[in-house]
Order: C-alpha cells, then sequence, then structure tokens
C-alpha cells in the first residue's frame, strides 16, 4: 500500500510540474486608477520647479536606472486626452530635457539651476506682451504722401557783356533842381520894402 500511494505521489508531481502554470492576476487599483493618476498628475507638476530638479540631480535620482524609466513612462502626460489637465505646462517642457543625460548632469550644479528659473521668470514676465502681438491686429501702415514735384534748376542767364552807351547832347538848358518846385506860369512879383519907400518920399516932395 505504501509504495501504491509513492507511486501515485510521484505521478501526480510530475503530472502537475508537466502542466503550464496558471498566469498570475493583473493588479487592479481599488477605485480605478484615480488615486494612482492624481500622484502621477503630481509628480510630474513638480518637474515645472528647476529647485526640485536640482534636488532630484542632488540626491543621484538621475543615476537609477529604474527612475529613469519612469521619467520616460510620464512622458504620456503629453498626449492631448492627458495634457488638458496640466496647469503647469513648463512641466512637460522640463520633462522633455530630463530625457537627456547632458541635462540632468548640468541640473546637479547650483549656477545652472540659478540660470533656468531665471530664463523660466522671463518667460512669464515677457509672454503676455510676446502673444499679444500675434492677437491683436496690426495698424494699417499709414498713407506716404507723394514727394513734391522737382523743379528743373533754372541756369544761370549769361552775363550780359558791356556795352558803351553814347551820352546823349542836351537840346535845351539844363534845369537847376530848385526851378522843379516852382509851378509854371507867370512868376509872383516880390514886395521890395527898399522901393516902396523911395515912392513914398517922391509923392510927398511932388505934393
Amino acid at each position: 500500500m505504501a509504495t501504491s500511494d509513492k507511486s501515485e505521489e510521484d505521478s501526480s508531481s510530475s503530472s502537475s510540474s508537466s502542466t503550464p502554470s496558471s498566469p498570475k492576476s493583473i493588479y487592479k487599483d481599488p477605485d480605478d486608477g484615480r488615486q494612482r493618476f492624481l500622484l502621477e498628475l503630481e509628480f510630474v507638476q513638480c518637474l515645472a520647479n528647476p529647485t526640485y530638479i536640482h534636488y532630484l540631480a542632488q540626491n543621484r535620482y538621475f543615476e537609477d536606472e529604474a527612475f529613469l524609466g519612469y521619467l520616460k513612462y510620464l512622458q504620456y502626460w503629453q498626449q492631448p486626452e492627458y495634457i488638458k489637465f496640466i496647469m503647469y505646462p513648463h512641466c512637460l517642457y522640463f520633462l522633455e530635457l530630463l530625457q537627456n543625460a547632458n541635462f540632468r548632469n548640468a541640473m546637479a550644479h547650483p549656477g545652472n539651476k540659478e540660470l533656468a528659473h531665471r530664463q523660466q521668470f522671463f518667460f512669464w514676465k515677457n509672454y503676455r506682451n510676446n502673444r499679444l502681438k500675434h492677437i491683436l491686429p496690426r495698424p494699417l501702415p499709414e498713407p506716404v504722401a507723394a514727394p513734391p514735384a522737382t523743379i528743373p534748376a533754372q541756369l544761370p542767364a549769361p552775363p550780359v557783356p558791356a556795352t558803351t552807351i553814347p551820352a546823349t547832347s542836351a537840346t535845351g538848358p539844363v534845369l537847376s533842381p530848385m526851378q522843379y518846385a516852382i509851378p509854371p506860369g507867370p512868376a509872383l512879383a516880390k514886395n521890395d520894402m527898399r522901393n516902396n519907400s523911395m515912392d513914398r518920399r517922391k509923392r510927398k516932395k511932388e505934393g
């Protein structure tokens, strides 16, 4: 009986080993992945902070192959059905840069961290003005006034040759300038006081 029982156990063990193993049960989140979605959304948005990336580089997270694989996996947030949940879009830009080993090594230095932070600040500062330049309609160009018609330059008159003008002889006596002020007509008699006194004396003697 013992031998028969042993043979049955051997046969059962051999049959079990020959049959393929049943597939493992796939893990399912109890809340349909809601908690996992929120955790990955929070982590990927933390990458928008250059100081946090500097912290990961200082603590050698980027030397872990599993962590680098996780960063590569998080790139699904760039798809349209997930990107609508992102509130800090700079995180996707830094997530793309973190796929480069040179950028990961550079962010370990404080100077590079400050440089990335300043560039990010300048982008926020000037983004609205740069955006409005492409959105607002541009004013129409002002009409350009027609240039005035150019007047052809006149050539200077040729010099007149010097000629001798013959002097004409005067036909009559030359008048004095004082005579032009006397109106034409008979000259007025002048009253001579001495002539008048001599006439009075003659009359007295005759009388």
